[in-house]
């Protein structure tokens, strides 16, 4: 077997925490204990409380080698694998799998802190992204060199992101995790002006901006409206999510986003990349077939040139889908793995995902050494200031 991990120093640019349970009563001031989110046991089950109401289960975000699908999931902490909530743990499975440094993303406030909305008391809404993005920190000390922390965004106050910006940064943040659809929560839509101080900020900062699937409503997850049955919903809705971030990408260049911030990096998050050249074709073809340079004549590129220049997308189990974007875009796409979601490189009796290594030898196998050394390793690495 080829085995390409032995050869590159892989960087894996999409993984997630499962949040111990006290993360957010332990950082977050007494008065607003019974608000924030904490961890009740339910029956058989652990499960996420925030503001008194269930918002999610440990179990379903750490479903790494389980020998099942949701509705099934492991009930607690204890039936979950130590690596989705323990660093030290993180990082003996990092070594086990060949696998050099990951990037961290959060799963209780939502994968653009919106569930945070639902508090309506905006110091407490603030103090609990504070108290996450502290904990990351924290959390990635155990290795700072493998262990990449995006910080979270009070998005919904410009104010105090940008705040939150400079602070993480001296932190050791690596990242910006932003909601790729704040519309959903009354907030002006991406492509918008309004964003332009926060695209800025992070510019001068040297951080790139990540737009993470899922950070809108996701309740069709969970809303079985044609009666296709609990896990064939969950399934069509699954894959559908992976598309998502075609408009983040169509909002980024049609927006101005990329012509008015040219050192700004962008991040296409767990959204697959097989569907990057179709879509990229589809804008050029759009962008000239209705004269966007007739009202932007300052535009100088097209979308897939912008694209080229500063926005990257994220793959982990495509196989003949990704081939084309893979020769077009090499220095645009990064491994992943989604660690430990339920579609992560983690083989169980249920799940046909392999191990890592296993995948890079059978997919990219007969891709160019060059091309391999960029998608395995350099472009992450440049992305985020790693080894």
């Amino acid at each position: 077997m080829t085995d390409l991990f032995s050869r590159f120093r892989v960087i894996d640019t999409d993984t997630h925490v499962t949040e111990p349970a006290d993360l957010w009563t332990s950082r977050v001031p007494a008065k607003w204990r019974e608000r924030v989110p904490r961890v009740k046991r339910l029956g058989e089950k652990d499960v996420w409380l925030l503001d008194g109401k269930p918002v999610g289960f440990p179990g379903i975000f750490s479903m790494a080698g389980f020998n099942g699908s949701f509705p099934d999931f492991p009930n607690t902490y204890a039936d979950c694998p130590p690596a989705a909530y323990d660093a030290k743990a993180r990082l003996e499975l990092m070594d086990r799998e060949g696998i050099y440094a990951q990037v961290l993303y959060p799963n209780v406030g939502g994968f653009g802190s919106g569930r945070f909305l639902s508090l309506d008391e905006p110091a407490l809404m603030l103090a609990c992204v504070r108290a996450y993005n502290d904990f990351l920190v924290e959390w990635c000390s155990a290795d700072p060199k493998r262990l990449v922390p995006v910080l979270a965004t009070p998005f919904w106050n410009v104010d105090a992101t940008l705040a939150e910006l400079e602070r993480c940064a001296a932190l050791g943040h690596k990242a910006v995790l932003m909601c790729a659809t704040p519309e959903a929560f009354g907030q002006p839509v991406l492509a918008h002006a309004h964003w332009d101080p926060v695209w800025a900020a992070a510019q001068d900062a040297g951080l790139s901006i990540s737009f993470h699937i899922g950070a809108g409503d996701m309740s069709d997850l969970m809303d079985d409206a044609a009666g296709l049955g609990v896990k064939t919903n969950f399934g069509r809705a699954s894959a559908i999510y992976f598309l998502d971030n075609a408009r983040t990408i169509a909002d980024l260049t049609f927006g101005g986003i990329c012509h008015r911030f040219p050192d700004l990096r962008f991040v296409s998050v767990e959204s697959g990349a097989g569907w990057i050249p179709s879509l990229l074709e589809a804008l050029d073809w759009q962008w000239q077939n209705s004269g966007v340079r007739e009202e932007h004549p300052e535009y100088d590129l097209l979308p897939s040139e912008y694209f080229r220049r500063q926005i990257y997308g994220c793959f982990w189990f495509e196989q003949e889908g990704v081939q084309s974007a893979l020769r077009l875009y090499p220095e645009n796409l990064l491994y992943e793995t989604d660690y430990p979601h339920p579609t992560c490189m983690a083989p169980s009796d249920y799940s046909p995902a392999m191990h890592p290594r296993e995948y890079v030898d059978e997919a990219l196998a007969e891709l160019p050494e060059a091309t391999l050394q960029k998608v395995l390793h350099d472009n992450a690495a440049a992305l985020y200031g790693l080894d």
